[in-house]
């Protein structure tokens, strides 16, 4: 994992939150917020290691709850159960191909909504739940599984251009003369 990807990944956190709080425009048209985070999670526990994942952990979820009616900290261990269940079956999980990257981004978005539900049902909140939020909700998983994909052609196609790659050098030059036989 470069630094470089680490970086564009918690800039991409960041402006994932403000964009959601700042911009309601889905939200007018949707009656929903679409949270990016649990996609994000899916790029970062798919292309990086455990660092990352505890850093856009640890990051999104406190910038997720500090522009949320969430108590502060409540969106940290679902962020992080995601990333981490994905990054343990990561060797097993077709992750270039888009398809599996929409199922994987389905699915944490619909996952890390249900388990901050828990733990505030569990920490004694009482959520705004109805039959309203059986529609957020499934607009938010499909919002966040379409993102998946364009979030791993957006780092992909910045990690190619903002990176260097490495050149492979062979032990074979050019301009050396083998010689066969004996001597």
């Amino acid at each position: 994992m470069t630094p470089m990807r680490t970086m564009l990944v918690l800039l991409a956190a960041f402006l994932a939150v403000f964009w959601a709080a700042a911009f309601p425009g889905t939200s007018q048209w949707l009656k929903t917020e679409i949270d990016l985070l649990p996609a994000l999670m899916v790029y970062a526990s798919l292309r990086g290691g455990p660092s990352l994942i505890v850093l856009l952990a640890v990051w999104g979820g406190l910038c997720f709850d500090s522009l949320s009616a969430n108590p502060f900290g409540v969106s940290l261990l679902p962020l992080f159960a995601v990333g981490f269940a994905i990054y343990l079956r990561r060797d097993l999980i077709l992750r270039d191909q888009p398809y599996a990257q929409f199922v994987l981004g389905f699915a944490a978005s619909a996952v890390a909504p249900l388990l901050t539900v828990l733990l505030l049902l569990t920490g004694g909140h009482s959520p705004l739940l109805g039959w309203g939020s059986l529609w957020q909700w499934l607009v938010m998983s499909l919002g966040g599984g379409l993102a998946t994909p364009i979030f791993f052609l957006g780092f992909d196609w910045c990690d190619q251009t903002l990176s260097y790659r490495r050149v492979t050098e062979t032990s074979f030059r050019q301009d050396r003369e083998i010689r066969r036989g004996r001597k």
